[in-house]
């Protein structure tokens, strides 16, 4: 007789509790019988759930909802078929209307507990379209074989696997990139004379016009030069990028943060905190906020190590550009922003504005600012964790908030980007 060596799944522990708060990342709070708090995914505040505990340790526990017992009022159904199994999207179980409200919340008591400072009561969340609004994305090629025929899928990773959700039309994507993947890629990867892997990553951005460039790693020089260049128009000029580095990914949204620095900016040299003498842009990316800002000042420095990135910001303030009135100085400088700043402690009231990764802003870099003249500070955040945490430091040396703005740049997820104004 065969024997079947399958091991069956061990049965969790489950467990019914009562969600008391949303937490960082967008899942619900809540304590177990045992007085351990435990984090469940897909729960919402007010709501009583049953729960099966994934993770086990001796001071708290995570979980996921199983089924809802008694449903909070903004609970959602939601709309993508892929919900739960792929790794965007998570808080679709939300109605989206409430999402800001949930996640200001959030971010209130992330800034009490880490930063032991209270938010100004102006802070605000800026909202835009909830659904087809993302504008670049990363996603799987796959292609298989059928008989003689070749077929080509779009996907992303699953949640915490290397498995591939597949979709026909994300939600969330813009109407351009879904028409992108669904027509022109398909040709594209399918085509004879290239040789693509089974599965490969791509970066695909519409540029908010409906062009839609894209990137694969090894992507000859001829296809990149075709294919991955793009540019953006934010405030009437035009920000060149590429397809294979970092830019914002809901341009809807984006001229409200703009707009934002640009208040903040003009305020800083008109209290005196900072001068029109020097701008500092730290992490600067293609140099989009210093090619918006360049005119306002006498010098613009920009800092980034990224080269792909800093080839764009060579064009983006190059001297061919309509020059400004005042002739602004600009330098481009190619290195990591904690170096450079250690190494230039700056010695006028210039005015700095930081747009670190999620990581946020690494030692040397708060030591260099708490060491300088800088008296105004523009902190862009895309993690208030670490930025409450920054701040902390910063407060230290005498910054306070002046100005705190979040922007939903993706909605259906706990992700917000936020803007610190400082002074000292």
């Amino acid at each position: 007789m065969a024997r079947n060596y399958a091991k069956s799944r061990k049965p969790r522990e489950e467990s019914e509790v009562l969600i008391e708060k949303m937490v960082q990342g967008g899942e619900g709070m809540a304590r177990l019988p045992d007085g351990r708090v435990c984090f469940v995914k897909g729960a919402l505040p007010g709501e009583r759930c049953r729960v099966e505990i994934t993770l086990s340790k001796k001071d708290f526990a995570r979980g996921v909802a199983m089924e809802i017992l008694d449903a909070s009022e903004y609970r959602a159904q939601p709309r993508c078929p892929l919900y739960g199994r792929c790794g965007g999207c998570s808080l679709q179980h939300l109605a989206s209307e409430k999402q800001a409200e949930f996640i200001e919340h959030v971010e209130r008591e992330n800034f009490r507990r880490l930063a032991h400072t209270d938010l100004p009561d102006s802070f605000c969340i800026r909202t835009g379209n909830p659904w087809g609004y993302r504008n670049r994305a990363r996603v799987v090629v796959s292609r298989d074989r059928a008989g003689d025929r070749e077929i080509v899928r779009f996907g992303f990773r699953e949640q915490e696997s290397n498995r591939i959700a597949f979709f026909k039309e994300c939600p969330v994507l813009t109407p351009a990139l879904n028409a992108f993947l669904q027509g022109p890629a398909r040709e594209i990867f399918t085509d004879k004379r290239k040789r693509f892997p089974r599965e490969i990553d791509v970066n695909v951005f519409d540029d908010g016009t409906g062009k839609v460039s894209f990137y694969y790693a090894g992507m000859p020089a001829e296809d990149f030069e075709k294919y991955a260049q793009g540019a953006v128009d934010i405030g009437g000029k035009k920000i060149e990028t590429d397809a294979s580095v970092f830019f914002q990914s809901n341009l809807s949204l984006l001229p409200e943060l703009v707009q934002s620095v640009c208040n903040a900016v003009d305020e800083g040299i008109a209290s005196g905190k900072a001068s029109d003498e020097w701008l500092i842009d730290l992490f600067s990316g293609v140099g989009f906020f210093a090619a918006l800002l360049r005119e306002k000042f006498k010098r613009v420095t920009t800092v980034e190590r990224d080269e792909g990135c800093l080839r764009h910001a060579e064009v983006n303030l190059s001297a061919n550009r309509p020059a400004d009135a005042r002739g602004t100085s600009v330098q481009n400088v190619s290195a990591p922003a904690e170096q450079w700043l250690a190494q230039n402690v700056v010695d006028v009231p210039a005015t700095l504005i930081v747009d670190p990764p999620r990581t946020g802003l690494p030692k040397e870099v708060l030591d260099a600012i708490a060491a300088s003249s800088v008296n105004r500070l523009i902190y862009v955040s895309c993690d208030p964790v670490t930025l409450a945490r920054d701040y902390a430091k910063l407060a230290a040396s005498g910054f306070t908030i002046g100005k705190a703005e979040g922007f939903a740049f993706y909605p259906q997820t706990p992700h917000l980007e936020m803007l610190l104004v400082l002074s000292r």
